[in-house]
């Protein structure tokens, strides 16, 4: 088993879209996230934003990790702060598939570029900013000379936020075809790793079904979902410190060791890092409870029969 931690590496503001306003001062934080990874042998995949690519101090932070050879830099668009700007910024134009795909292409190539310029590499991993992928967003990509996407959240429904629904993707990686996120196409020339999001009763098939039939009105009605989740018949996890804690995480990995997958993908924000900036750390004793869910991931990941991976390493491996 592979472990794959994928980080969005992005500008302090959370759920506020401005194309000028972009602090980064959370980045100062992944130096000593950097060397919880360290200890444990972990290579994390840092996916940065456009703010963060051009912020001379975030760069320098960054390099340094990359030039030691210890993370991958990949790519992480949101469109509202990644030139060039020619959309209203608003709720629906913040998911990058919203947009035309000429325009999407632009601002790819934009961050793209700068990122080749600040950091002296091409970038071939991706995630979407908001999980907003699409194939409007892989054609791009893919002409770019991209090898791996990481923006489907496999079980997920982010209609209500005018993004995507992957409520029908897989979890497991596979290549697909650029007309078609979700069809599978083995000589497909982008391979998607989902970020690893499951259910704790295993059966990920039946517990979906489950999930879409307490969407009805009736199911809504009488909170449905609700109940079936608080007697533990239906939980839905992510394999991040954001969303669960570390036995959760465990117990959720635990499940996909079992379905023989290749890889699992944690996921978080670096936001979360600096206290206050996220809804997931809002003190220090939530700060401390992060990290220590983090930490707690990798000892079980140390004993057990997996090994660090960066994204453009299984893009290779699973060629």
């Amino acid at each position: 088993m592979k472990l794959i931690i994928t980080i969005d590496t992005e500008e302090d503001n959370w759920a506020r879209y401005s194309t000028t306003d972009n602090p980064v001062e959370n980045i100062e934080r992944i130096v000593q996230l950097q060397a919880l990874f360290d200890r444990f042998e972990v290579k994390p995949t840092y996916l940065i934003t456009y703010p963060v690519a051009t912020n001379p101090r975030s760069v320098a932070i960054l390099k340094t990790i990359l030039d030691a050879g210890k993370c991958e830099i990949g790519t992480h668009c949101h469109p509202w702060n990644t030139p060039p700007f020619e959309e209203e910024i608003n709720e629906r134009n913040s998911m990058l598939c919203n947009l035309p795909e000429d325009l999407v292409y632009r601002k790819l190539e934009s961050l793209h570029k700068v990122i080749g310029e600040n950091f002296g590499i091409s970038p071939v991993s991706f995630r979407a900013g908001r999980w907003g992928f699409g194939t409007s967003v892989a054609r791009p990509l893919a002409s770019l000379g991209y090898l791996v996407d990481t923006s489907v959240s496999p079980y997920v429904d982010w209609s209500v936020y005018h993004g995507p629904d992957f409520s029908a993707f897989p979890l497991s990686p596979y290549r697909f075809d650029l007309d078609d996120i979700l069809t599978p196409r083995a000589d497909g020339s982008l391979l998607e790793i989902p970020a690893t999001v499951g259910f704790l009763q295993g059966d990920f098939a039946r517990c979906q079904k489950w999930t879409k039939a307490c969407e009805t009105n009736i199911s809504k009605k009488f909170h449905l979902k609700g109940i079936l989740s608080r007697v533990g018949l239906l939980e839905n996890a992510w394999l991040s410190p954001e969303q669960s804690n570390s036995k959760t995480m465990i117990r959720l990995a635990r499940h996909i060791e079992k379905m023989k997958l290749p890889c699992l993908n944690m996921s978080f924000h670096s936001t979360t890092l600096l206290v206050g900036l996220s809804p997931f750390v809002r003190d220090r004793e939530d700060e401390k409870l992060f990290l220590r869910n983090i930490e707690e991931l990798l000892i079980y990941a140390s004993r057990s029969d997996w090994t660090a991976a960066w994204l453009k390493e299984m893009a290779i491996e699973l060629n």
